[in-house]
C-alpha cells in the first residue's frame, strides 16, 4: 500500500482525501504499489523560500518535488521512501491535480518533456 502523509500549512481549504486519493492513483497508474510519499499543501512565501533554498531561484512556484527513491532497486524488506512533493494553492488555485501530477512524475524520476506532458494529461484530464 501506498502511505501518504498530508500536511495543510497553507491556510487554504483542500479537499485532502481526495488529494490523497488521486495521488495513490497516478502512483499506482505508474505501477508504484508500494511506497511513502509526503505531501504538503504551503502559502507562497514558504514554497518560495524553499525554491529559493533548494533550487536557488528566489521566485514563488506550483509545486516543488524532492525525490527519494524514486523506482531505484531497493534491498529487499526496505520500505520505498518516494520523497516529498509540496504544492502551494495561492498559485494552483483549485486546479491542484496537474501540478501534483507533475510533482509525483518528478519523483519517479521523470523530467520535462513530451513524454511527461502526454503521462500528465493522461492523469490530470480523468
Amino acid at each position: 500500500m501506498i502511505e501518504i502523509e498530508i500536511d495543510n500549512r497553507s491556510g487554504a481549504a483542500v479537499d485532502e482525501q481526495a488529494a490523497v486519493s488521486f495521488a495513490r492513483a497516478v502512483l499506482e497508474g505508474e505501477g508504484v504499489e508500494e511506497g511513502e510519499l509526503g505531501l504538503g499543501f504551503v502559502a507562497g512565501e514558504e514554497i518560495r523560500a524553499l525554491k529559493r533554498e533548494h533550487l536557488e531561484i528566489d521566485e514563488v512556484t506550483d509545486v516543488l518535488s524532492f525525490p527519494i527513491d524514486g523506482l531505484s532497486e531497493l534491498p529487499e524488506g526496505l520500505p520505498r521512501q518516494l520523497g516529498d512533493v509540496v504544492i502551494c494553492p495561492e498559485v494552483v488555485g483549485s486546479e491542484w491535480r496537474r501540478p501534483l501530477t507533475h510533482g509525483l512524475l518528478h519523483l519517479l524520476g521523470y523530467e520535462h518533456g513530451p513524454e511527461m506532458e502526454e503521462r500528465e494529461d493522461r492523469y490530470a484530464l480523468r
